[in-house]
């Protein structure tokens, strides 16, 4: 009888028949085998696209902060008007809460591509993210929808990192 800090047995313990490197034998029915292959060539083919996502919502949250920064750099004293009269910033002057979020907006997004700090980046914008949600109190629902979006890739970035083909990987197999 196993005590709840004891380890759980391992299913090869309960299994037909094992095999050395931990496969299904043929001790296992057809339908099981079949099962295992199918499922361990998917696992695998899912694994081998995980740079190529993690490379595609780099690419489509920082082209959407970019613009958005470009749109604001394009006409700074609307830019300012929005940040003193509807954007409600929490803590800062509406002067230095429009610099610093367009210079977020502008700076951020071409790391987080690069890859280069790219949890940092990640975890920059999803600041600006939760900024832009909590300053515009009468966002409406399909925008913050679309911010929730982002933030969900922003979290996956932060927490796994930029991939694979990235300038941090590249970094880390040139430098450890």
């Amino acid at each position: 009888m196993s005590t709840p800090l004891s380890p759980r047995p391992s299913l090869a313990a309960h299994s037909p028949s094992s095999t050395s490197q931990g496969g299904l034998s043929a001790g296992w029915p057809w339908p099981v085998r079949l099962a295992s292959r199918w499922l361990g060539g998917l696992h695998a083919g899912l694994d081998a696209l995980r740079p190529l996502a993690a490379l595609a919502a780099r690419l489509w949250v920082a082209q959407v902060f970019f613009l958005a920064g470009l749109t604001k750099l394009r006409d700074w004293g609307t830019t300012l008007d929005l940040f003193a009269y509807e954007y409600q910033v929490p803590l800062l002057p509406p002067p230095v809460a429009a610099v610093l979020g367009t210079g977020a907006e502008v700076l951020l997004p071409v790391l987080l591509v690069l890859g280069l700090g790219g949890r940092l980046a990640a975890l920059g914008l999803s600041a600006v993210n939760v900024v832009a949600v909590l300053s515009l109190p009468d966002m409406p629902d399909a925008a913050f929808q679309l911010h929730v979006f982002w933030g969900s890739l922003l979290a996956a970035l932060a927490i796994y990192g930029p991939g694979r083909w990235s300038v941090d990987c590249w970094l880390h197999r040139r430098w450890g």
